[in-house]
Parts: structure tokens; sequence; C-alpha cells
């Protein structure tokens, strides 16, 4: 069995976001450190007052409308003068300092929180249900997702945390549901209608049709897997049973009371049948039904232990671990601390075998955590540095998300960049810091006792030394 050290080293860097200052002397026990973290806790203070979703996108329609009636000459909707000329550039303005208010917010809080387990939770979540705000659809709402769907159901149950996620408003527009409409739908009938009496007269209508993009991802990546025995009708049928799954159209941002709407004009009727189960024609509830069911599928279980396990614990996770973590989670009916405490208590996840080498976003964190640097000024910086480093915040270009083995972060040119990154925070690590200090509290006694160690005497000033850490390959593994 590992040593006290060892495995208080492999909470705060393996299962944690690394050690801040003095964080070491807190975990008694890694388990029961761990396990304490998973209680409910009030939401993070740091996250009160951001705009939430419904607010951020009516304020995306009015400055789109703004911008339509500034290239219409000043002229509004109606033709009448649409007002202050600077207005749009300044909404747009707005726009970009709130979307940088929400990650400034969120790293803010990963390199000071005390309950990093748990954080390190909310980013798997995050990118397992992942929007890239490259899109311009879900562009101000990848944050606020996390915000209003994830970080409320990371303790929870997975039926609620993925029903959350499905009904909000960046997944919907991002992956198209908000224009899926059924192929028999009361609006597809009412479109024709109208064509019908116009004749050739009013030219060829938008086409409104199925899109099968949510439904897709939900069933090979947020659900059962992309091998979890599904075929292609299910996609179509899950689909169609959530088609009106939507948010307010302009028009309707005065009375909306939330940025989810149900519209039964564009739902699609009648029963569905996915995975062999009918589900009678029930509205909004039809689709919401298909999800709990799939929140507990077998395939579901294994895809969400094996990614959590692959996460945590190492590249090519023990089968067996894997396994016992997909039968905890069944026991349960879905409760993820279920999940996560199967994988706490189990040895396998803290065999001497396991670690992980840091994605970007983890070696840039680790580091702030380990060098007690905040976040006061210029968040900027941070999100440059991201960048650079090849994870930017928020932006996987891809519905899979950031890939998490070291084959996809461990090339020449991605450690390069990380040795230049960390002359650049060693700089802004406070004076009173020594770098042994550092290097204890974030490796502990075992990895700086050797060459690390002597390279850290032997630098030329504290800067160097610091730079020398945060470089190291030591410094690179979740061990």
């Amino acid at each position: 069995m590992a040593t006290q050290a060892i495995l208080q080293t492999a909470a705060l860097n393996r299962f944690g976001l690394g050690a801040m200052p003095g964080e070491r002397e807190r975990v008694r026990d890694a388990r029961d450190w761990l396990n304490a973290q998973l209680r409910p806790a009030p939401q993070p203070e740091l996250f009160k007052g951001l705009p939430g979703s419904l607010a951020l996108l009516r304020r995306q329609t009015a400055y789109r409308l703004a911008r339509r009636a500034e290239r219409n000459d000043g002229k509004g909707m109606d033709g009448k003068d649409s007002g202050d000329e600077a207005a749009p550039g300044e909404m747009q303005q707005a726009l970009r300092r709130d979307a940088m208010d929400d990650i400034a917010a969120r790293y803010r809080h990963a390199v000071t929180t005390d309950h990093p387990f748990v954080e390190r939770l909310v980013h798997f979540w995050s990118n397992h249900f992942a929007i890239s705000i490259d899109k311009n659809s879900a562009r101000l709402l990848a944050a606020p997702m996390e915000r209003e769907a994830i970080r409320p159901h990371v303790l929870g149950n997975f039926r609620d945390l993925l029903l959350a996620v499905e009904t909000h408003p960046g997944m919907l527009l991002y992956l198209d549901n908000a224009a899926s409409v059924g192929e028999d739908s009361m609006l597809v009938q009412r479109q024709a209608r109208r064509a019908a009496r116009r004749g050739q007269a009013g030219g060829t209508p938008r086409r409104l049709g199925l899109n099968e993009n949510l439904a897709r991802e939900i069933l090979e990546l947020h659900t059962l897997g992309v091998d979890g025995g599904y075929a292609q009708q299910d996609v179509v049928e899950l689909a169609r049973a959530i088609t009106g799954w939507g948010t307010p159209l302009p028009r309707e941002w005065d009375r909306a009371s939330s940025a989810f709407v149900f519209r039964p004009g564009a739902h699609e009727p009648g029963a569905r049948t996915v995975l062999g189960r009918r589900y009678a024609e029930d509205g909004e509830a039809q689709g919401r039904a298909i999800l709990r069911d799939l929140a507990l599928h077998p395939s579901t279980a294994r895809h969400l232990a094996f990614k959590l396990a692959r996460h945590m614990v190492a590249d090519a996770p023990s089968p067996a671990l894997v396994e016992r973590m997909a039968a905890a989670y069944l026991r349960s009916g879905g409760e993820l601390v279920a999940l996560y405490a199967a994988m706490i208590d189990d040895d396998a996840a803290w065999s001497a075998d396991a670690r992980k080498f840091k994605a970007p976003q983890d070696f840039l964190v680790s580091a702030l955590r380990a060098g007690g640097i905040t976040l006061e000024r210029r968040p900027q910086a941070l999100v440059r540095l991201l960048q650079g480093l090849g994870q930017p915040a928020f932006m996987p270009r891809s519905p899979a998300g950031f890939p998490d083995t070291a084959d996809d972060w461990a090339s020449g040119d991605s450690l390069r960049k990380r040795v230049q990154a960390a002359g650049l925070l060693a700089d802004h690590v406070p004076d009173a810091r020594t770098p042994q200090a550092i290097a204890l509290d974030a490796l502990g006694t075992d990895a700086v006792s050797g060459l690390l160690g002597e390279g850290l005497r032997r630098a030329g000033s504290p800067r160097e030394a610091i730079a020398l850490l945060f470089s190291s390959p030591a410094f690179q593994w979740r061990v």
C-alpha cells in the first residue's frame, strides 16, 4: 500500500487541481478529504451577479436588431429612427465584457477553491457535454451552461444533469435543435397550406425539417457511447421526440420567463420507439421520458464510468475498476456521488501506475494554485495563455470536447510552449514563497529529493527555480 504522503499527492493532483499553499497539511486522510467534498454546498459567491442565459439571449437579440437597423441607415424594422448610432458597438462591447467576466470567474474559483475535487468534476462534465464558442449561436452560452446546468447537478442524479443540459439554450442552439421541426408537425402542415395558396407567386419558402444533431450526440457522446448498441433509427426517433425543444423567438422576449421553451407546433406527433421501448405521444414529456431511461441504461453506466476513470486515473483505466464503478452507478439509480465514491474507494484508482498527463488547463491551474498567483488583474492574460497552449477556454471545436490522453497533449511543440509559459508564470509568484516550499507543497518530498531538488538549489534565482519547477517533467503529470 502506498505511503500517506503518496496518497496525499494523488488526492491533491490526480483527483484535485494541484495543491495550494498549506493545502497538503489539511489532507490527513486522502480518501476522507475527497469524500468530504461530496456533500452539498452553496454555489460559489464568484458566480452571483453574472447574467443568466435568458438575459444574455435578450441582449444578443437586441444587439442583432440594432445592427440590422444600423445597416438600414439608422432605420429600425418599422422604418422609424433607431436612435443612438453608437448603440450596436457599445452593446457588443458589453457582451464581450460579460463573456470575459464569466470565464474569469470560472478560473478564479478554480485557483482558490477548497473543494478542488468537485471543481475538477465540474470541468469534467462541462467537457463531457461540450459546446464550443467558435460557433456563433453558442458564443455567449458555454460558461452560463456550466453555471446553470452542470454546477447545480454535479453531486446529484445523472438523470437531472442530463435533462438540465439537453434543455439548456446553449446545447439546443449549438446542436441546432432549436431549428428542428417534425416532418408531420403542425408547422410543416401550415407551411404547406400557405405555399399551396400562394402558388408560384410567393416563391419557395424556407424548408422546415428534422435536425438529428442533438439526438445523435445524446446517444453517441452524452449517454450510451459510440458502441452503446443504438442504431440510426434510434437517432431519428429521438430527434423526432425532442422536436419543439427550443428557445424563445425575438418577439417573445418580453414575456419569456425561461430560456427554454417547448413549441407544440414544431413537435412531431405520434409514438416513438427508441432502443426497442415504445413511448406514447406526450408532447415535451416524451423526450424527457426517453432521456430518463437512457440515463439508467447499462451502456450509459459503462460509458460514464470509463470516461471518468480515464480522466481521473489513467489513459487506459483498469476494466475491473470501470465495471465496479458502473455497477455502483446502476445500483444507486444513477446517483453521481455513488459513481465518484466507487472510484475513490477502489484501490485501483490509487495504483502507483496510475497517472495523468496534464492538459494545458490542468497545467495552468495547478501552477497558479501552487504559486499562490491571483487572477484579480488582467484575466485576458490567462485566456491568451490557454489559447497559446492549445486549449482555449470553452473552445474544443467539437461536441466531443477536448481530448483526454497524454498522446493528445505531450507533443514536442506543446512542451516547448509550456516551458515558455512556466517563465511567464514564475514572474507572478509572490516573493514570500520560496521555490522549495512551492515544490514540497505541489509534489511532496519524494518528487523533490532527487535531480529536481538539486536543480532548484542550483538555479540562478528564485524566479529561475520556480520556472524550472513548473516546466519539470514531475509537474506535468497528475500522479
